[in-house]
This record gives C-alpha cells, structure tokens and sequence, in this order.
C-alpha cells in the first residue's frame, strides 16, 4: 500500500431508541466501540442487529438519544464509514479491479495511482489474477472477497459488516473469516459485525453484544479472540452456551 493507514474511531450510542417512526426496534441502547475494535452482534432474527448498523452507517437516524463518531453527533453515511453486506453489490458491467478502484476514485487518486491500490488489494485477497473478470465470471466467495477488498481500499475508519459471509458454504465462510482477519492486520479499523453464527461471533469479536427483547441485553469480553484452537477453553465454551441461551430465550 502507498498510503499509511488511518487509526480507527470511536463510535457510541447513548440512551438511544432505534427503528422507523410508529416502528421502533431497539430502546436505551448504550454501547462504547473504541476504536480498532472488532465488535460482533449476535441476536435473534428481527431483534434489530441490521437497524443498529444501518444507524452507525448514517443510513437510519435516531427516533431518540444520541449516536456519536469520536465524540461529534453521526449525521448521514461518509466515506470513512465503509459497508459490506451478505449481497456484493458489485457493479456487474465493470471489471473486479474497477470495482476496487470506486472508493478510490471517489478520493480524487489519479488513474494510476488506483490502479495500483486496486491490484494491490486484489492481490491480498488472493484475486490478483482475476482483476479484468466481470463479477458473474467469478464464484460468490470471490465476489465477497472483492467486496471486502473494495471496502478496505477506501481506508476507512470503521468498517461495518452485515451478514456478509451468511451465504457462503461452510469452507468458504471459514476462509473469508481467516481472510478478513489478515486484510484487517495493519488497518487499525473499528469493525462492527453482524452475524447470527455464534461460532463466528466468538471466533472473530474482541466483544459480542447480545441483543434481545427490543434492548442491548449484554456485551461480553470474547476470551482469545480469531484463536480457532481455543474452542474447548472453559471460559470461551460458558460464553457460547451463555450467548445460544440468549438466542432462545
């Protein structure tokens, strides 16, 4: 990479109510994600996990309380705020390296200079050659990982991921956990992670927040966190069955 990476950022709720007008989803939600942090949410299905993102993302706003980015009021989405979600939402006519070079050209970078990003990032991901592919010549686990290549390019500052392996078969899903693990080393980004995978909670998360009843229920410490070899530790194996109780209660 030719530009040094930017430090994470803090984002927090406070008392905050989440949801549509008439239709709120989540009440007195307060949560502090440091920055560089890899947060996961786990949580039943219609709990609220994809409106807490959308909110962060600027896509939602507040029906009450406050959402801050490093302690100035989130209004509207921005560009260090990056989104990837379970549909890559590539641009189907443009080839996997253009897709890379969107974020960068949106920055201003000259022709070359995103080219060069754009190949540098396919390359970590493993796609360096299949830069001039469409997307629909390419398998769904290599499009997720252009998607996240592209979301990375951009340098942002949080990085705020819905569902984004959940289509993906079960090897498949355990290389991208692998590679978002390695893609992220360096970056210092804060990550916000949606998932309904307790496994991939506790394998990727620094904390999991646990949703639940139209609240924030709990946030845990994950005990050695993106450590595969430490799914029998005693502390790890209580919060996983702690956390399943949570997602059939």
């Amino acid at each position: 990479m030719t530009a040094a990476r930017p430090h994470g950022t803090r984002l927090t709720f406070a008392d905050a109510s989440l949801g549509r007008p008439g239709s709120p989803v989540l009440h007195g939600v307060a949560l502090d994600i440091p920055p560089g942090e890899i947060l996961t949410v786990v949580g039943p299905s219609g709990c609220g996990k994809s409106t807490l993102l959308r909110t962060l993302a600027g896509l939602l706003p507040l029906l009450s309380g406050s959402v801050a980015q490093d302690g100035s009021p989130l209004v509207g989405p921005g560009a260090d705020r990056a989104l990837v979600f379970q549909e890559d939402a590539l641009l189907p006519w443009r080839t996997l390296r253009a897709n890379v070079e969107l974020p960068l050209a949106i920055k201003g970078l000259s022709r070359t200079e995103r080219r060069t990003e754009a190949a540098a990032w396919l390359a970590r991901v493993g796609l360096a050659d299949h830069a001039r592919q469409l997307p629909h010549r390419v398998s769904g686990g290599q499009r997720q990982r252009v998607q996240l290549a592209r979301a990375l390019a951009g340098q942002p500052r949080a990085v705020l991921m819905d569902e984004p392996f959940g289509a993906l078969d079960v090897q498949t899903r355990a290389g991208m956990q692998d590679l978002l693990v390695d893609v992220l080393h360096g970056t210092g980004a804060t990550v916000f992670f949606v998932t309904h995978d307790v496994d991939e909670a506790l394998f990727l998360g620094d904390r999991v927040a646990l949703l639940g009843a139209g609240r924030l229920l709990d946030v845990r410490d994950v005990p050695h966190p993106r450590d595969r070899s430490a799914h029998d530790d005693p502390a790890r194996r209580a919060l996983r069955r702690e956390v399943l109780t949570s997602l059939s209660g």
